[in-house]
């Protein structure tokens, strides 16, 4: 096994599990995807070894053997593990907090095999409209650069897409859109789906025409009336299937950045601020070119942020040294 283990960090969600052999400064010596989300784990006889016996094996094929050749390695992992529904509840930390207080926050869980899993908390914004992370704030942890001053706001788009606000070394506020399972939703069990092409390549001009319905008489009447737009365009013969797919996901994106910039999150940025985005890579285009057509040009694409950000709260959390 080349290179010398520094710790083993665990990117732990709700369908899947990522783990990461990490070296001297947090380069990755080796990685792993499995499909052991914590609603889909490992059938496992439960008397034998607990009522977590599912978490015991996928932690075992994600990283037993890289245990046993480097023992005493630190263990870390984000993500839903560390639900309600996970294998041990890592309590949330309220926002406003610093960046560098996550570290302070873990919860230290024995393991079957001796190692001992570090689980990272989630995040919450309380008030009238709660709102909760988890995972995603190690992801902003990895994509900030360090001693970065100034105001930031960070996207994670996805099936709950999440847009971050951070001052300085804080975390300030953020806002959750379902755009992603939205669409799904919208695309695969509405009528909206009937005469859809979905899976289609990617169609330029119909995506910059639904964003650019959000942007204008569209944010008017609101997300629930432009929608519908999407089967009438089609109706009339001004979208073929594949564009009405296209059409569909540039007008939720538009709506979610409208509704982005008229919320809390922006609304003491300056006109066109700093915007560092996380995730899949056309995904994160797609989001570029919406945010353009609103005024945001000022966007990277942060890469490898888990694995960044499993490492530097280790770091915070004295577990490396």
């Amino acid at each position: 096994m080349a290179g010398t283990s520094k710790l083993i960090a665990l990117d732990w969600g709700t369908s899947s599990l990522r783990a990461y052999r990490l070296g001297q400064g947090g380069v990755v010596l080796d990685r792993r995807a499995l499909p052991w989300g914590i609603m889909n784990l490992p059938v496992v006889e439960a008397s034998a070894i607990g009522a977590k016996a599912g978490f015991e094996q996928a932690f075992e094929e994600a990283c037993g053997d890289w245990l046993r050749a480097a023992p005493g390695t630190p263990v870390m992992a984000a993500g839903m593990v560390g639900s309600a529904q996970g294998w041990r509840e890592a309590p949330y930390l309220d926002v406003p907090l610093r960046v560098a207080d996550i570290g302070a926050g873990l919860i230290a869980l024995p393991t079957r095999n001796g190692a001992v899993l570090h689980i990272v908390p989630g995040l919450i914004e309380r008030g009238e409209l709660p709102n909760v992370m988890r995972g995603e704030e190690t992801q902003v942890v990895g994509a900030l650069r360090d001693g970065a001053a100034g105001e930031l706001l960070i996207g994670l788009p996805g099936t709950h897409s999440k847009w971050v606000r951070i001052d300085g070394e804080r975390f300030t506020h953020f806002d959750t859109f379902m755009t992603g399972e939205a669409y799904a939703a919208l695309s695969g069990h509405t009528i909206l789906g009937r005469t859809m092409e979905r899976g289609a390549p990617f169609d330029a001009a119909a995506f910059a025409r639904g964003a650019r319905v959000a942007l204008g008489a569209g944010g008017i009447n609101g997300v629930l009336s432009t929608i519908f737009s999407t089967r009438t365009l089609g109706l009339t013969g001004a979208l073929n299937g594949e564009g009405q797919a296209n059409y569909l996901s540039g007008l939720l994106i538009g709506h979610e950045i409208a509704a982005l910039r008229a919320g809390r999150a922006a609304a003491q940025l300056a006109a066109d601020p700093a915007i560092v985005l996380i995730g899949e890579g056309k995904l994160c285009e797609r989001y570029r070119e919406a945010l353009a057509l609103y005024g945001y040009t000022r966007v990277d694409v942060a890469a490898q942020a888990t694995e960044h950000g499993l490492w530097k709260i280790a770091v915070q959390a004295g577990l490396i040294a």
